[in-house]
């Protein structure tokens, strides 16, 4: 062990216990995502868990307490369900606000992009910019359908795999996938880490 795991020994973002995050209980204790349709304007969308329990705790951890371990932990598994006809997809991400972004000091989904662009020896690039407008966390269902916006960064490629943290309604990931359809992309894609059931994403 180096002298730095010594000094900060890593913890799991799940359960707090030392050792890897998610530890082998934790990661035993995370459900199968809910089989839904993909948000509109997507061509698949694919998700490694289900949002619930410790997977709650685990991206809670990432975006708010900079538990980056979590991200290593789960982005070959993440990756790992991409599909091979989609091997030539540019990896890109849904950005956060730049407010939470300065905040934190990172973009939890530009890092679970990069994260999951390694194993897929795939390009990552940033292919959108967020316009101003509230936050998602902590709005109802119908709030978040009204947002956000995106516009793309400048020309885009044909295929797009575009990568987030969670998807609870699907507004985010629709209106990433168009601003990147208006950018010229004509297959877009989407990566999460966690998809809510449909009955919880109604509220």
């Amino acid at each position: 062990m180096s002298i730095v795991g010594l000094l900060f020994p890593s913890r799991c973002a799940g359960c707090g216990g030392l050792g890897p995050s998610p530890c082998p209980t934790c990661a035993a204790a995370l459900e199968p995502p809910p089989a839904l349709e993909p948000p509109v304007g997507l061509d698949s969308l694919a998700a490694l868990v289900r949002y619930d329990g410790v997977a709650r705790a685990l991206i809670t951890a990432v975006k708010y307490r900079n538990s980056r371990a979590s991200i290593a932990g789960l982005a070959p598994a993440l990756a790992s369900l991409v599909a091979a006809d989609l091997s030539g997809a540019v990896v890109t991400w849904a950005p956060t606000t730049r407010a939470r972004a300065r905040h934190r000091g990172f973009d939890q989904a530009e890092l679970l992009a990069r994260a999951v662009a390694r194993p897929l020896g795939a390009p990552v690039r940033r292919c959108l910019i967020r316009r101003a407008g509230a936050h998602q966390t902590g709005l109802g269902a119908d709030e978040r359908r009204s947002g956000p916006r995106f516009v793309a960064a400048g020309a885009v490629p044909r295929s797009v795999l575009v990568v987030d943290d969670v998807c609870t309604t699907g507004a985010t990931l629709s209106a990433a996938a168009e601003a990147l359809r208006d950018g010229g992309a004509t297959s877009v894609h989407a990566l999460v880490l966690a998809r809510t059931p449909a009955r919880e994403a109604r509220r």
